[in-house]
């Protein structure tokens, strides 16, 4: 082995003083050059836009290309950043004092809105001069909106979400009329469909979103201070113009799921990463007080579309309560914090700081940072500046992070397209299997490295790993060129020297039988690869050699085979016509490849030596690869030798169990030759279930009906459930055969009676038998005498079937008294019934004053009770706190449910802006759902007396003091 090393070493300097020679230089160890021709640019590159507004910069939006910012009290100034020369300037024109609070631009660019201080609201669409106001919206202070992405126009902006300081969620729509500037009012409606709450009462909707996810389903994200809210469901089909408030409805009775953080910025802001436009995000980063919390998007979720999420704390230096974060912008793998005077960006990977800018003082301090979905810009302005970061190959050194998170696969994925990148991961991912024990995979990730060769086989040898040894040179050989022979001839020889050792070790050890059954058919594989086929034919005499001197005689034998060097095995002995010696060759190498090959040959001349060889293989033979070789046989043999095509068919039917069509069809058609006694019983073990049946069934019905086996025909006609040709042939045969195939279709009543008419008619008319006729209608009860009469000639006398007409007429009769009973026995229970209802109408019972609670024992007439048949009386709230606990959970949520309801029913509505007609409606239906809900609960209360019920036999083996509470009940009494 060590001299084969050192060729192998040898070998690889040759080849690179060769490459030197050449004019290039070999690098054995690492094969790349890792070297930078220019200085790298920064991901996040910052331009500073060439803007002197002319007013301070009160806010800015921009979305796909559209740029929007207010100047100073009054001015609105929007660039079309495709045509940055040709600003449009737009006044708000207000009198008043109102300041711009807010503004939001919708993912096309065309629907502005401009919320103001004074609790007011602007909408500007791209395609007017002119601003107008939405008189729906005032008094609402605007803090966020939910742009619609599915539905939204250039015209219209489709139901869209607004949420406001106090906490509100409205629904509302947009839209600007065709041919005029504006027709009518540009908002359609404005409805609340929700308030946000937190622990403290209504909180600011700081943040809204908008996706669809899988099958048309709906989910919306609202953020207040401290809690990040999910509304899901599917808006019903058709209604998707009416907006979302059917989501919001299911949520009317119970809180959504929500996440909670202690912490409170005052505010908070999430931000989303869509990888490709028009696509669904597919992370996101939630800025609140406790740090930001990132995750992605997993839109097949049913309840909850937030996954791995995970909470990453702020930068140390950054303080909540002095400089806390303004805003937050996610990127693919980074997510930028905007502080007062500078800009953090933070790779979603593993939490670390990557990039700080520092901004200098005369900019003034930083107000905002947004950025376009549509082109990936980010934007930050001052009150008279304006930056852009443009984000470029942000995945550049996520390998790096990847790798030293030992995710190789990632690390892997995004170096593919950078062979010195890939080089590094590869080395590093070997060097932790390796360290890990795991051999073999550390092989397969070293034979891709350009590290040293025999650097990494001397540390296999010296760990005494020879599998991984021989899994390295595996795919090593596999990565060679087909130019370096010397190379190749040497790690295949070493291989097969490798293999014969390995499976030597394992051959002598019978608890290893399993491993050297896969060493062998791997080095099998090995030895028939087409990749090696030429470098082992080449060197054939040297494989010869090992094989021999490990005495592996069967290899040998294989190694020959793949060699197609049949004439030292099989081959030599079938040209010398010693038949018994090939078999014996085929018979102790037990290879399947040799029988299909040789059988054709040997079946001609040792036919019954042939077929029992073939059983001794057992299910290791696949008899469909063998029947060509019987077919050739069967066509020029007697009855005798075809026996033994039978005997061995038989055998992978009844032995082996086969279900091959190919050779059940076989079987059958030497059984229509030669052993029609043995076709009926083989189709009848078949069974009749088509879909249990290995045989073709219309093969066998043209084979059975070739050879007039009319019975088989009959049974195949059974089993495809051809039932009336079944009856037709059988009654050419035997009349019963007839009537047991009749019988069979028991779900069709119909056709079971037209195949005992057949039966009839046959009967009747073609033997002429009126007895027989008679006795078809004692088999079947479907037929009557009138159904068999027409099938008689006119001169038959009524004495034949006088008997039959007299029973018919008497079950009519019985029929008849037997409805008439029922129709007795349903008056006489419809009477009891209303003598019990009456009964149950009068029955009462009696509480005397002095009557106390079973449970309390308290005056019962204090509080409502309740009063059972038993006797026994209760408190509502007594037998309420006795139920409860021992209800299931699913009743115990019920009941608490119904109670919130209930009270909820008997509070009187706080509205004040409510009609008077529309308040007494409400209060008509609220008592009516009152009355219900009281019924309700009496339902799970009071369904049985809580001491004579199930309740108490249930709660037989219940302990009388809690599990749980049994430490705190056993102080107490200490």
């Amino acid at each position: 082995m060590a001299s084969i090393l050192d060729e192998y070493e040898d070998s690889l300097y040759r080849s690179a003083s060769v490459q030197q020679s050449r004019g290039s230089v070999g690098i054995p160890h690492s094969g790349y050059v890792n070297a930078r021709l220019e200085k790298e640019t920064p991901i996040f590159n910052k331009q500073r836009i060439d803007f002197a507004p002319p007013e301070k910069i009160n806010s800015l939006v921009v979305s796909s290309n559209q740029l929007c910012m207010s100047l100073g009290k009054d001015t609105l100034l929007r660039i079309d950043l495709g045509k940055p020369d040709e600003p449009n300037q737009v006044e708000l024109g207000r009198k008043d004092e109102a300041r711009v609070y807010k503004m939001f631009l919708d993912h096309t660019g065309s629907h502005l809105l401009i919320a103001l201080n004074t609790s007011e609201c602007l909408y500007l669409n791209r395609s007017v001069q002119k601003v107008r106001a939405l008189s729906r919206w005032k008094g609402h202070l605007i803090e966020s909106v939910g742009w619609n992405k599915f539905l939204g126009s250039e015209t219209n902006t489709g139901p869209i979400l607004v949420g406001t300081a106090q906490g509100q969620i409205y629904e509302a729509e947009i839209s600007v009329s065709e041919g005029s500037l504006f027709s009518t009012n540009p908002d359609q409606y404005f409805r609340q469909v929700y308030t946000l709450e937190e622990e403290s009462g209504p909180a600011p909707v700081c943040c809204l979103e908008i996706e669809r996810g899988i099958e048309g389903k709906f989910f919306i994200i609202a953020t207040t201070r401290k809690r990040l809210f999910q509304f899901g469901g599917k808006v019903p089909e058709g209604t998707e113009q009416q907006g979302f408030s059917s989501i919001f409805a299911m949520h009317a009775d119970h809180l959504p799921s929500f996440r909670e953080f202690p912490a409170n910025l005052g505010f908070s802001e999430i931000a989303f990463y869509t990888p490709k436009l028009r696509s669904n995000p597919r992370s996101f980063a939630w800025m609140m007080g406790n740090g930001v919390l990132y995750g992605t998007l997993d839109y097949s979720r049913p309840d909850s579309i937030l996954s791995d999420e995970r909470v990453w704390v702020y930068p140390s230096d950054i303080d909540i309560t002095v400089n806390k974060p303004i805003s937050i912008v996610l990127t693919q793998f980074h997510f930028l914090l905007l502080l007062p005077d500078r800009v953090k960006a933070v790779c979603t990977l593993n939490g670390q700081v990557v990039f700080q800018d520092l901004f200098q003082e005369k900019f003034g301090l930083l107000t905002r940072m947004i950025k376009d979905p549509t082109v990936q810009q980010i934007w930050i302005h001052t009150e008279k500046v304006v930056f852009r970061y443009h984000v470029q190959r942000e995945s550049r050194d996520v390998w790096k992070m990847y790798m030293n998170m030992n995710k190789f696969d990632l690390a892997k994925e995004y170096c593919k397209d950078r062979p010195e990148c890939l080089d590094i991961v590869l080395a590093k991912e070997a060097e932790h299997c390796f360290q890990n024990k795991r051999y073999l995979d550390s092989a397969k990730c070293y034979a891709l490295t350009q590290n040293y060769f025999e650097e990494i086989a001397l540390k296999f040898i010296e760990a005494k790993q020879e599998e991984a040894l021989m899994e390295f040179l595996i795919k090593k050989l596999s990565n060679l060129k087909p130019s370096e022979k010397t190379q190749t001839t040497l790690l295949t020889t070493w291989l097969t020297e490798l293999y014969l050792n390995w499976l030597g070790i394992l051959e002598g050890d019978p608890s290893q039988r399993n491993l050297y059954l896969d060493t062998r058919e791997k080095f099998r594989t090995f030895l028939s690869s087409p990749k090696n086929k030429d470098c082992l034919f080449n060197n054939r005499a040297s494989i010869y050699e090992l094989l021999a001197s490990h005495g592996d005689t069967e290899h040998m034998v294989y190694f020959a085979v793949i060699m197609q060097d049949y004439e030292r095995v099989v081959a030599h002995h079938c040209q010398h016509d010693e038949y018994d010696e090939a078999l014996n060759v085929l018979s102790r190498h037990r290879d399947e490849k040799l029988f299909y090959k040789f059988s054709p040959v040997l079946i001609q001349h040792i036919p019954k030596k042939v077929v029992d060889a073939w059983i001794s293989m057992g299910s290791r033979l696949d008899a469909r690869n063998l029947i060509p070789a019987l077919v050739n046989y069967s066509q020029s043999a007697s009855t005798q030798q075809i026996n033994e095509a039978i005997r061995y068919m038989e055998f992978c039917v009844y032995q082996l169990e086969e279900t091959q069509q190919a050779i059940h069809n076989y079987l059958l058609s030497l059984y229509a030759l030669c052993r029609p006694d043995s076709l009926l019983s083989y189709l009848e073990q078949a069974g009749t279930n088509p879909n249990r049946i290995h045989y073709d069934l219309k093969y066998a019905l043209r084979l059975c009906a070739e050879h007039g086996h009319h019975r088989a025909c009959v049974h195949i006609y059974k089993v495809m459930e051809l039932y009336e040709e079944a009856v037709d042939l059988a009654l050419q045969v035997d009349v019963d055969l007839a009537k047991s195939c009749a019988d069979l279709p028991e779900d069709d009543e119909e056709l079971r009676k037209k195949l005992w008419l057949k039966i009839a008619r046959h009967v009747v008319q073609e033997e002429k038998d009126v007895k027989k006729a008679m006795a078809c209608l004692s088999s079947c009860a479907l037929l009557k005498i009138e159904d068999v009469l027409p099938f008689f000639p006119d001169f038959v006398t009524i004495d034949h079937f006088k008997e039959a007409i007299c029973n018919s007429l008497e079950d009519y009769n019985k029929h008849i008294e037997e409805l008439k009973r029922e129709m007795e026995e349903a008056t006489q229970s419809a009477k009891r019934i209303r003598e019990d209802i009456q009964e149950m109408r009068n029955k009462y019972g009696s509480v005397e004053p002095q009557e106390k609670c079973a449970a309390c024992d308290f005056p019962l007439l204090n509080r409502p009770f309740y009063l059972f048949l038993c006797g026994h009386m209760f408190h509502y709230d007594c037998l309420l706190q006795a139920v409860f606990p021992n209800l299931p959970a699913y009743k115990q949520a019920k009941l608490e449910d119904l109670q919130k309801k209930l009270a909820a029913c008997s509070q009187p509505s706080k509205s004040h802006h409510r009609p008077k007609d529309a308040d007494t409606i409400s209060l008509g239906k609220g008592q009516q759902s009152r009355e219900q809900v009281k019924a309700d609960i009496d339902d799970i209360v009071a369904a049985e007396c809580v001491y004579c019920g199930e309740l108490m036999i249930r709660s037989i083996d219940k302990p009388f003091i809690d599990p749980q509470k049994y430490e705190e009940e056993m102080q107490s009494w200490l």
